[in-house]
């Protein structure tokens, strides 16, 4: 036993220089790190890029550098071990981890790709798949949408990667529509005229930037149904105020020229005659 503790404490007197340096390297690459990712921090702010994006860069980049420093420290403690077994049992490890945490990996790389093409930002109104809200964050393995009622929504970025996105607040401007019908009595071209004035006079319709279109689309169950388009803000909020405001002036202006807006007529026809019994009063 003492023959064997000697042993292992010569051995570790004739380490001691190889963990020593080992150790200077690790710190060495602490410091190379920590320069990294304040030059990183520093162009991404010049850059404009997001806070997450940054966030991915400074982790990427400290992720490799760790692993390279750690193998040459790795290799000069253990002399027998070479980079290249060394490289060899991190790729069959990495292959293991990749299979166990696929669907992880899967929403991080997703993360990145969209912080990286940024499709949407920080504030814009999406709907994917049923979810439909505000872009409250953008993580590295899901995003945050606030649905309109106030439920908050955690999607896998795989998913917004690999479906269709709707992003409706990419523009300034929405087009909005309902439709409107008028008895089959009323003059077509003049019932038109009178939607188009009432609906350019609403203030919240942008016909300075496009115009109102008034079109006769079908001929309904009882009324000629009238298909309207306006532009309005691209806030849902901007959507259900505007629409508010147009039926409510084209309710007006209809009533104004009388014109009716019919409720749903129905006409019975009868095939044989109905036999009617009179009544008398006193019943």
């Amino acid at each position: 036993m003492l023959e064997q503790m000697q042993g292992w404490f010569s051995g570790l007197l004739a380490a001691t220089p190889r963990v020593f340096i080992a150790i200077v390297i690790l710190t060495l690459t602490a410091g190379v790190v920590w320069g990294v990712r304040s030059l990183v921090a520093n162009l991404g702010r010049r850059a404009s890029l997001r806070r997450n994006l940054i966030e991915v860069l400074q982790l990427l980049s400290s992720t490799i550098l760790w692993l390279a420093g750690g193998l040459i420290a790795l290799t000069i403690v253990f002399p027998t071990i070479t980079p290249g077994r060394a490289l060899t049992t991190l790729g069959l490890g990495s292959v293991a981890i990749g299979f166990a945490f696929k669907d992880t990996f899967e929403n991080f790389l997703a993360g990145i790709l969209l912080l990286l093409r940024e499709p949407f930002a920080l504030g814009d109104h999406i709907e994917c798949e049923g979810a439909e809200g505000k872009v409250e964050a953008i993580t590295i393995r899901d995003t945050h949408i606030r649905k309109t009622d106030g439920q908050l929504v955690v999607v896998p970025n795989a998913q917004l990667f690999h479906n269709s996105v709707t992003v409706r607040t990419d523009k300034e401007l929405r087009r909005a529509e309902l439709i409107c019908g008028v008895a089959y009595s009323a003059d077509v071209d003049e019932a038109r005229d009178v939607i188009i004035k009432a609906v350019r006079a609403v203030d919240m319709v942008r016909d300075d930037v496009r115009d109102v279109q008034v079109f006769a689309k079908a001929f309904g169950a009882s009324s000629i149904d009238f298909q309207v388009t306006w532009w309005t803000g691209s806030q849902p909020v901007d959507i259900r105020a505007s629409r508010d405001q147009v039926v409510a002036a084209i309710k007006r202006a209809l009533d104004d020229a009388n014109i009716e807006i019919p409720f749903p007529y129905r006409t019975l026809t009868v095939n044989e005659p109905v036999p009617v019994r009179a009544v008398s009063e006193s019943a």
